[in-house]
């Protein structure tokens, strides 16, 4: 049984979406980061990154304790090798996959998540338009990247649908809060049309649907208080 310490952000969806594909059984376990949960002890333990998501696998192949696994590449391809599913093993297919897969977790998500966060916060902390720029073509240039790669293949790893297309999909999902154009991607529009289309990654999209909240209806004084939770952290001190 896999066990994921979730909310429904992206990062989360794209390890939901692959254990739907799977046709596993999973727990999931909410991480409300509205609340701080991701910084209480017991969570700092599994991942001292404090960020969701995080998998325990509770039968792991080896037969010994629970294994515990944080960032989201490292979940996917754990499972995806455990279970023998969407990621191919043979030396160049699977590193085909597994430098997309990293070209996500360095590029894509950091970049998009950096310039929904500009886009987002308008002038509360300054003028930010330098910044909204800034991560609005470095977003516009991470997918041309996309763009440009599935211009001659159905998927990023070549013709078969795998984890690197999985990890990918939910962060193109709010293309227009991140700036951008679909139609100016007409082949990342066809790849993300095929992805939307599969019954597995629909639910694995929907899980969590009922912890979200939409922070812009929440009282000024909370939507104040989730910002400072959330932005502008510094260390947390040695115990």
């Amino acid at each position: 049984m896999y066990e994921i310490f979730y909310w429904p952000t992206p990062n989360g969806k794209k390890v939901t979406i692959l254990l739907e594909e799977c046709g596993l059984e999973y727990k999931i376990t909410p991480v409300n980061i509205q609340k701080g949960d991701q910084f209480n002890k017991d969570f700092l333990r599994m991942n001292p990154n404090h960020r969701m998501p995080v998998m325990v696998d509770h039968k792991p192949r080896d037969g010994g304790a629970p294994l515990s696994l944080f960032e989201s590449g490292s979940i996917m391809m754990y499972i995806a090798e455990k279970e023998a599913k969407f990621w191919p093993q043979d030396l160049r297919a699977k590193y085909e996959v597994a430098q997309w897969v990293m070209w996500q977790m360095a590029n894509q998500g950091p970049k998009l998540g950096e310039c929904g966060h500009f886009r987002r916060l308008g002038d509360r902390e300054g003028n930010q338009s330098y910044a909204v720029n800034r991560f609005t073509d470095e977003a516009n240039r991470l997918y041309g990247v996309l763009n440009n790669r599935l211009a001659d293949r159905p998927w990023l790893a070549g013709n078969e649908y795998t984890i690197a297309d999985m990890i990918c999909y939910p962060w193109t999902v709010n293309y227009k809060g991140q700036g951008q154009d679909i139609e100016e991607f007409r082949y990342v529009k066809r790849w993300t049309e095929a992805i939307a289309k599969r019954p597995a990654v629909q639910k694995g999209m929907a899980v969590g649907a009922n912890l979200s909240t939409d922070v812009t209806k929440l009282p000024p004084e909370e939507q104040a208080r989730i910002r400072k939770l959330l932005y502008n952290q510094r260390a947390i001190p040695v115990a």
